[in-house]
């Protein structure tokens, strides 16, 4: 047994690597021009300053970038202006499940409070009301979302309401809107990305198209297949 979790740890502690050298092994590099090497170096060095958190101009950008490839960050960027417009435009029937939920935190709340100064039964009367609201709050948000399947972008996580779910009437296991600035949600919408994301997103894209040889649709679903593979085994 011991030996058997030994060579799990080493396992784990070696996926990285082992991931990287297949990937490596199936993407074959390029052989770079003097000028596509510098370009290379350029880029890797303003990858790495998006990831420290670092601003980087956009006139640099433009000058290591190619023309096509700036121009996809100027489209990145636009989506994401169209789509936090978009997202100040909240559906009204969200309203109602949100309103649910703030009632039922703020009894919440209170029965915390009324519980360190030691009043047990205002406590108690408090998270009664609590509760009451999160029942209430499941049965408006799997009615607007059975209404309206789109509202299932506007929320932090998957709605799956079915039996053994991780969402029930726990305040805490109630799904919040992405817009809530309430501790309890979770990552928000992963379609919002900072302007430094978009950047990065753009920058280590044009690090690979340099670095590594197109591929044929063909061979890269046979690479995709192998890897799939070579992820199984390690399990």
């Amino acid at each position: 047994m011991g030996e058997w979790l030994n060579n799990q740890k080493k396992s784990s502690g070696n996926f990285p690597k082992l991931l990287h050298e297949r990937f490596e092994k199936a993407n074959p590099r390029r052989a770079l021009t003097c000028e596509e090497a510098k370009r290379l170096a350029k880029l890797e060095a303003i990858a790495d300053k998006l990831k420290r958190g670092e601003n980087v101009q956009n006139r640099q950008l433009q000058t290591w970038l190619s023309e096509d490839e700036y121009e996809q960050l100027e489209y990145e960027w636009k989506v994401q202006l169209e789509l936090r417009s978009e997202l100040k435009d909240k559906p009204s029937d969200l309203k109602g499940y949100e309103e649910k939920i703030q009632k039922a935190t703020f009894h919440a709340n209170k029965a915390e409070g009324f519980r360190t100064k030691g009043k047990k039964q205002a406590a108690e009367s408090s998270s009664a009301l609590s509760s009451r609201y999160c029942e209430q709050a499941l049965e408006v948000i799997q009615e607007i979302v059975n209404d309206d399947p789109n509202l299932h972008l506007w929320f932090d996580r998957a709605l799956d309401f079915s039996l053994g779910s991780n969402i029930d009437s726990q305040l805490g296991n109630l799904p919040r809107v992405i817009t809530s600035r309430s501790a309890e949600k979770r990552n928000g919408d992963s379609r919002v990305m900072s302007k430094t994301q978009v950047k990065l997103n753009v920058v280590e894209n044009a690090i690979n198209s340099l670095k590594y040889e197109e591929k044929s649709t063909k061979n890269s679903s046979t690479d995709t297949s192998k890897l799939d593979d070579f992820l199984k085994n390690l399990e």
